[in-house]
Protein backbone atom coordinates (compact mmCIF):
# COMPACT_ATOMS: atom_id res chain seq x y z
CA UNK A 1 0.00 0.00 0.00
CA UNK A 2 1.12 3.47 -1.02
CA UNK A 3 1.67 6.39 1.25
CA UNK A 4 -1.71 7.93 -0.61
CA UNK A 5 -3.54 5.10 -0.06
CA UNK A 6 -2.46 4.78 4.03
CA UNK A 7 -3.39 8.43 3.72
CA UNK A 8 -7.09 8.05 2.71
CA UNK A 9 -7.73 5.13 5.03
CA UNK A 10 -6.75 6.87 7.54
CA UNK A 11 -8.72 10.26 6.21
CA UNK A 12 -11.82 7.92 6.46
CA UNK A 13 -11.38 6.18 9.68
CA UNK A 14 -11.29 9.69 11.02
CA UNK A 15 -14.48 10.83 9.25
CA UNK A 16 -16.31 7.80 10.28
CA UNK A 17 -15.23 8.34 14.31
CA UNK A 18 -16.58 11.99 13.43
CA UNK A 19 -19.68 10.86 12.45
CA UNK A 20 -20.26 8.05 14.86
CA UNK A 21 -19.76 11.08 17.36
CA UNK A 22 -22.23 13.43 16.29
CA UNK A 23 -24.68 10.81 15.97
CA UNK A 24 -24.00 9.65 19.21
CA UNK A 25 -24.00 13.01 21.01
CA UNK A 26 -27.24 13.98 18.95
CA UNK A 27 -29.34 11.14 19.62
CA UNK A 28 -28.08 10.91 23.36
CA UNK A 29 -29.40 14.34 23.30
CA UNK A 30 -32.49 13.85 21.66
CA UNK A 31 -33.30 11.17 24.63
CA UNK A 32 -32.46 13.10 27.13
CA UNK A 33 -34.80 15.70 25.85
CA UNK A 34 -37.66 12.94 25.40
CA UNK A 35 -37.48 12.43 28.71
CA UNK A 36 -39.29 16.08 29.70
CA UNK A 37 -38.01 18.19 32.35
CA UNK A 38 -35.13 18.90 30.21
CA UNK A 39 -33.46 22.59 29.89
CA UNK A 40 -29.83 23.92 29.15
CA UNK A 41 -27.48 24.01 31.88
CA UNK A 42 -24.01 24.98 32.04
CA UNK A 43 -21.88 23.72 35.07
CA UNK A 44 -18.41 25.55 36.08
CA UNK A 45 -16.31 22.44 37.03
CA UNK A 46 -13.06 24.08 37.01
CA UNK A 47 -12.76 26.41 39.90
CA UNK A 48 -9.27 27.07 40.11
CA UNK A 49 -8.98 30.09 37.67
CA UNK A 50 -11.40 32.80 38.21
CA UNK A 51 -14.30 33.13 35.86
CA UNK A 52 -12.71 29.81 33.75
CA UNK A 53 -13.86 26.17 33.56
CA UNK A 54 -17.99 26.57 32.21
CA UNK A 55 -19.48 23.48 30.15
CA UNK A 56 -22.13 23.69 28.54
CA UNK A 57 -24.31 20.93 29.54
CA UNK A 58 -27.93 19.93 29.97
CA UNK A 59 -30.09 19.51 32.85
CA UNK A 60 -32.47 16.70 33.63
CA UNK A 61 -34.84 16.31 36.63
CA UNK A 62 -36.02 12.78 37.38
CA UNK A 63 -37.83 12.61 40.84
CA UNK A 64 -35.90 13.55 43.77
CA UNK A 65 -32.84 14.19 41.35
CA UNK A 66 -31.75 17.15 39.46
CA UNK A 67 -29.02 15.25 36.68
CA UNK A 68 -26.30 17.39 35.18
CA UNK A 69 -25.04 15.88 32.00
CA UNK A 70 -22.45 17.41 29.27
CA UNK A 71 -23.64 18.26 26.03
CA UNK A 72 -20.45 17.07 24.01
CA UNK A 73 -20.77 13.75 26.19
CA UNK A 74 -20.27 10.30 25.35
CA UNK A 75 -21.71 8.90 28.91
CA UNK A 76 -25.46 8.30 29.41
CA UNK A 77 -24.88 8.62 33.36
CA UNK A 78 -24.95 12.29 34.32
CA UNK A 79 -21.81 13.85 35.17
CA UNK A 80 -23.64 16.01 37.86
CA UNK A 81 -26.24 14.91 40.55
CA UNK A 82 -28.28 17.11 43.33
CA UNK A 83 -30.90 15.45 45.86
CA UNK A 84 -33.97 17.80 46.38
CA UNK A 85 -33.49 17.54 49.86
CA UNK A 86 -30.12 17.63 50.29
CA UNK A 87 -29.58 20.73 47.72
CA UNK A 88 -30.04 24.86 49.04
CA UNK A 89 -29.49 27.48 47.26
CA UNK A 90 -26.43 30.11 48.46
CA UNK A 91 -26.37 32.85 46.21
CA UNK A 92 -27.28 33.72 42.90
CA UNK A 93 -25.18 36.32 40.66
CA UNK A 94 -25.24 37.98 36.71
CA UNK A 95 -22.19 36.64 35.40
CA UNK A 96 -19.16 38.69 34.68
CA UNK A 97 -17.95 39.97 31.26
CA UNK A 98 -15.72 36.64 30.54
CA UNK A 99 -18.25 34.74 31.99
CA UNK A 100 -20.57 35.68 29.40
CA UNK A 101 -18.62 34.58 26.23
CA UNK A 102 -18.66 31.14 28.03
CA UNK A 103 -22.26 31.12 28.66
CA UNK A 104 -25.82 31.14 26.84
CA UNK A 105 -27.15 35.05 26.94
CA UNK A 106 -29.43 36.05 29.18
CA UNK A 107 -28.56 33.39 32.11
CA UNK A 108 -27.98 33.46 35.76
CA UNK A 109 -25.19 32.33 37.83
CA UNK A 110 -26.53 30.18 40.91
CA UNK A 111 -24.41 28.25 43.11
CA UNK A 112 -25.54 25.10 44.41
CA UNK A 113 -24.91 23.33 47.88
CA UNK A 114 -25.11 20.64 49.52
CA UNK A 115 -26.47 20.09 52.54
CA UNK A 116 -24.15 17.21 53.56
CA UNK A 117 -21.30 15.93 52.80
CA UNK A 118 -17.68 17.68 52.23
CA UNK A 119 -18.53 18.86 48.66
CA UNK A 120 -18.12 22.74 48.37
CA UNK A 121 -21.12 25.06 46.29
CA UNK A 122 -21.25 23.72 42.46
CA UNK A 123 -22.17 26.50 40.12
CA UNK A 124 -24.63 26.23 37.36
CA UNK A 125 -25.80 29.19 34.85
CA UNK A 126 -29.54 28.83 33.72
CA UNK A 127 -31.88 30.97 32.43
CA UNK A 128 -34.54 33.57 34.26
CA UNK A 129 -37.57 30.70 33.72
CA UNK A 130 -35.17 27.52 34.42
CA UNK A 131 -34.60 29.53 37.84
CA UNK A 132 -37.87 29.54 38.35
CA UNK A 133 -38.54 26.04 37.85
CA UNK A 134 -35.59 24.98 39.93
CA UNK A 135 -37.10 27.06 42.96
CA UNK A 136 -40.08 25.81 42.60
CA UNK A 137 -38.62 21.97 42.26
CA UNK A 138 -36.39 22.73 45.93
CA UNK A 139 -39.16 23.90 47.46
CA UNK A 140 -42.07 22.06 45.96
CA UNK A 141 -41.23 18.56 48.26
CA UNK A 142 -44.30 16.26 48.43
CA UNK A 143 -45.36 16.25 52.36
CA UNK A 144 -43.15 14.03 54.84
CA UNK A 145 -40.21 14.50 51.66
CA UNK A 146 -37.51 16.96 51.69
CA UNK A 147 -36.08 19.71 54.45
CA UNK A 148 -39.69 21.05 55.19
CA UNK A 149 -40.91 18.11 56.83
CA UNK A 150 -43.43 19.06 59.72
CA UNK A 151 -44.43 15.99 61.09
CA UNK A 152 -43.56 15.26 64.87
CA UNK A 153 -40.84 13.25 65.74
Amino acid sequence: MSWMGATESTLLVVLIAVLLWLIWVFGRRRWLGRQGGTFDCSARLETAVVNRGWVLGVAHYSGDWLNWYRVFGLSLSPRLRFHRSKTTIAEQRNPSAKEMLSLYEGQRIVSLVATTGDAGPVEIAIGAQELTGLLSWLEGAPPGRGRYDMRPR
